[in-house]
C-alpha cells in the first residue's frame, strides 16, 4: 500500500473532552441545575476554544443535560420527575432488546468480563466508591451491549445513561448501592449461561421498573427535587 494512501492519525476532538467534562460535572451535581453556561466563559476555563465549546453544548442538549433559548440563555436542564420518567422508559425497551439479542451472541471470555466485572462492582459499593462502582456497573452492560451487535441501540443508550447517572449520584445507597443490583446481575448472568433470551429480557425489565418505582418515590417523597 503506497505510503501516501494511508490515513492521519486523528488527534482526540477537543469538542468530545469538552463534552465530557461537561457531562461529568452536571452529573455530578458540580454544575447545579439552572446555572448558566457561556461558551466564552467555558471555553476560558478549560483552555479551548469557543467552537468545539459550542458542539459539546450542542451534545449536551440534545443529550437532556443543558437546555437553550437562543440569544436569551444557555443553562443546566433541571432534574424533573417527568423527565426521568420518559428517559427511563426507553432505557428499559432498549436494554431488554439488547439483553435479548446478546444472548446467543456471548462467549466464553464475556462471560468471564462479566462475573469479573460484578465482582468489581460489589468491591466498590462495599467501598461506598459511588465513582468507581458506577463505572463497573456501565462496564457490566457494556459487556452486553457490545455483544448485542447493534449500534443504533448503543449511540441511544450512551446518549441517555447520563441523565440516569444524575439520579444515581444523588441517591447511589438506596438505588443501586446495596446487594439487590449485585444479585441482579448474578441472575442475568445466569439467564446467559442457560441461553434464555427471553428470560433475561424479562429479568432487565423487572429490574428497571423496579428501579424506575424507586426513583418515582423519591421524587414523591421530595427526596429528589423539583427543580425547574
Amino acid at each position: 500500500m503506497p505510503l501516501n494512501s494511508m490515513k492521519a492519525v486523528e488527534r482526540p476532538k477537543m469538542s468530545d473532552a469538552a463534552y465530557y467534562r461537561l457531562r461529568d460535572a452536571i452529573v455530578r451535581g458540580e454544575l447545579a441545575p439552572g446555572e448558566k453556561l457561556k461558551d466564552s466563559d467555558v471555553a476560558e476555563l478549560l483552555g479551548l476554544s469557543r467552537t468545539p465549546v459550542r458542539e459539546a453544548m450542542a451534545r449536551l442538549i440534545d443529550s437532556g443535560l443543558v437546555e437553550a433559548k437562543p440569544g436569551v440563555y444557555t443553562k443546566v436542564a433541571p432534574l424533573n420527575q417527568r423527565d426521568v420518567a420518559a428517559n427511563l422508559a426507553v432505557l428499559k425497551a432498549l436494554d431488554a432488546v439488547a439483553v435479548e439479542a446478546s444472548v446467543p451472541r456471548l462467549t466464553e471470555r464475556d462471560m468471564k468480563s462479566l462475573r469479573q466485572t460484578n465482582r468489581s462492582f460489589a468491591t466498590h459499593v462495599n467501598k461506598h466508591d459511588v465513582d468507581k462502582a458506577l463505572a463497573a456497573d456501565d462496564a457490566f452492560h457494556q459487556i452486553i451491549i457490545d455483544a448485542a451487535g447493534n449500534p443504533v441501540i448503543a449511540r441511544i443508550i450512551e446518549q441517555l445513561h447520563p441523565q440516569l447517572h444524575r439520579v444515581l449520584y444523588r441517591k447511589f445507597g438506596s438505588l443501586f448501592g446495596g446487594a439487590e443490583t449485585i444479585e441482579h446481575h448474578e441472575a442475568l448472568i445466569q439467564k446467559f449461561e442457560e441461553g434464555d433470551s427471553a428470560g433475561a429480557a424479562a429479568l432487565s425489565s423487572t429490574h428497571w421498573s423496579h428501579l424506575g418505582s424507586l426513583i418515582g418515590e423519591l421524587f414523591e417523597s421530595k427526596e429528589l427535587s423539583q427543580e425547574g
